[in-house]
C-alpha cells in the first residue's frame, strides 16, 4: 500500500518544507541501504523489486556502489555502520576498486574514482588511471558520463596539474555541447543527432552537467561554468510541473518537453536537488522553490490521488510513477512525434495511457544519492532557512 506520511511531509504545511522531512528521507536512505547491500557479492545490488513472492535483492552493480560510497562519504561512523552492517567503507571501496580496474565503461570510471577520492587520497592512482585512458578516445559520450567525468577531475585535481589539464579537457567537451539556444544539454555530446531521436535528452542530462559545471566554478572561479549552469538549471526549473513533477524527456532544439513521464523519486528528492544545492554554493543562483515543489510533490503526488513513492509500511521510496503504457509506447511516440516536428506530439496521451501506474523498485544509487544531495551540513542549512 502506497502512503502518504503526513506526519513529517504536508505538502499542505506552512511552510512547505520542514526540517523533519529531509531527516525522514535520510533515515530511508540508510535503512533501505541496509537491506540492499549483499555481502557475498562484495558489492550493493542492482535493486530492490517487490513481486508475488515480496521483495526481492536482484543483481549487483559497482556503479551503484560507487554512488554509495560518494553519498556515505560525508556521514559519520555511526550512520556508515547502520547502512553496511559489518563492512567498513574502505573495504567496500576495495572491492570496487577490483571490480572496476579494467572498465572499459567511462561512467563506472569515473563515479568509481571519485568515491576513492570521497573516502581519500590513498586509492586514487589506479582510479584516475584508468579514467585518462579512456578519456584517450575521442570519441562522442553519453552526458551523464562526461559529466561524472568532470565531477571527478574536479575533486582529484588538487594541485596536480596533469590532471587539471584533463579537467579542462572534459569541460570544454561539455561546454561545447550546451545548446545555448535551447538552455539544454544533449544526450550524447560530440556526435550528429540520430534522425528521430538525437533532440531528445533525458533529466539526467540536465542534472549532472549542472552538478558537475558547479564543482568547476566552485574550484576554479571559472565564470563561463557557471554561466552555463546557470542557465541549464533556470531551464529546467522553468518546465518544472505544476505540481513539483521534474518531467523526463525534452528537445535539446527548442528547450520544451518532449514526455513527461515517468517521474521518477530520485530526480524530486536527491539529483535535481543535489545540483542545484551545488550551483547555489558555488555563487550561482538560488533555486530553494524548486526543490521545495519537487519535494512536495513526492510527498504527495497528484498523479497518484495524493499518494506517495514514499512506502512507510516497508521502509522503501518506490522508483517512479509512469504511464500505463505497453512497452515504452508513449516515450517512442513522443520522440517521434517531435522528431517530424518540434511541436507534434502523441494526441490524447494522458487519456489513453494515464500516469497513474508505479513501478515497485528501489535501487541503491537512488539512496547514496539522497544522502550526498542532504549531507549533514545541508540539513543544517535547510532547517535554518525553510522551518
Amino acid at each position: 500500500m502506497i502512503v502518504a506520511i503526513d506526519d513529517v511531509m504536508d505538502a499542505g504545511a506552512a511552510p512547505a518544507v520542514c526540517r523533519s522531512r529531509i531527516e525522514r528521507l535520510r533515515a530511508l536512505a540508510v535503512d533501505g541501504l541496509a537491506r540492499m547491500i549483499r555481502p557475498a557479492d562484495r558489492l550493493f545490488a542492482f535493486r530492490v523489486r517487490r513481486n508475488a513472492a515480496g521483495l526481492q535483492v536482484e543483481g549487483t552493480s559497482s556503479r551503484y556502489t560507487a554512488m554509495v560510497l560518494i553519498g556515505l562519504a560525508g556521514e559519520s561512523e555511526e550512520v556508515a555502520a547502520r547502512a553496511l552492517g559489518d563492512r567498513r567503507r574502505e573495504e567496500l571501496l576495495a572491492d570496487l576498486l577490483a571490480a572496476t580496474a579494467h572498465t572499459d565503461n567511462l561512467g563506472d570510471a569515473a563515479v568509481t574514482l571519485w568515491a576513492a577520492i570521497a573516502l581519500g587520497p590513498s586509492n586514487v592512482e589506479a582510479p584516475l588511471g584508468r579514467l585518462v585512458t579512456l578519456l584517450r578516445a575521442d570519441a562522442a559520450r553519453p552526458t551523464v558520463e562526461l559529466a561524472w567525468a568532470l565531477s571527478a577531475l574536479c575533486h582529484a585535481t588538487n594541485g596536480n596539474h596533469a590532471v587539471a589539464e584533463w579537467r579542462d579537457r572534459v569541460a570544454q567537451r561539455l561546454l561545447v555541447a550546451f545548446d545555448p539556444r535551447s538552455g539544454l544539454f544533449p544526450h550524447v555530446a560530440g556526435s550528429r543527432p540520430a534522425r528521430f531521436r538525437g533532440h531528445v535528452a533525458c533529466f539526467a542530462d540536465l542534472v549532472y552537467p549542472i552538478l558537475a559545471l558547479a564543482h568547476l566554478a566552485a574550484q576554479t572561479g571559472r565564470a563561463a561554468a557557471l554561466d552555463v549552469a546557470n542557465r541549464c538549471a533556470a531551464r529546467m526549473c522553468a518546465l518544472q510541473g505544476p505540481e513539483g513533477q521534474w518531467w523526463w524527456h525534452y528537445d535539446v532544439r527548442t528547450g520544451r518537453v518532449v514526455e513527461r513521464y515517468p517521474v521518477y523519486a530520485v530526480h524530486q528528492d536527491a539529483m535535481a536537488p543535489m545540483a542545484l544545492h551545488a550551483l547555489r554554493e558555488a555563487g550561482g543562483d538560488n533555486h530553494d522553490a524548486a526543490i521545495r515543489r519537487g519535494l512536495d510533490w513526492l510527498a504527495a503526488a497528484a498523479e497518484l490521488g495524493g499518494g506517495s513513492l514514499i512506502d512507510e509500511s516497508v521502509g522503501l521510496i518506490w522508483r517512479k510513477v509512469a504511464r500505463r503504457e505497453p512497452r515504452k509506447l508513449v516515450r517512442a511516440g513522443q520522440a517521434f512525434m517531435s522528431g517530424m516536428h518540434a511541436r507534434l506530439r502523441v494526441p490524447l496521451a494522458d487519456t489513453l495511457f494515464p500516469p497513474t501506474a508505479i513501478d515497485y523498485e528501489d535501487r541503491p544509487y537512488h539512496l547514496g544519492w539522497v544522502l550526498y544531495a542532504w549531507s549533514p551540513a545541508r540539513v543544517r542549512r535547510w532547517g535554518t532557512e525553510n522551518t
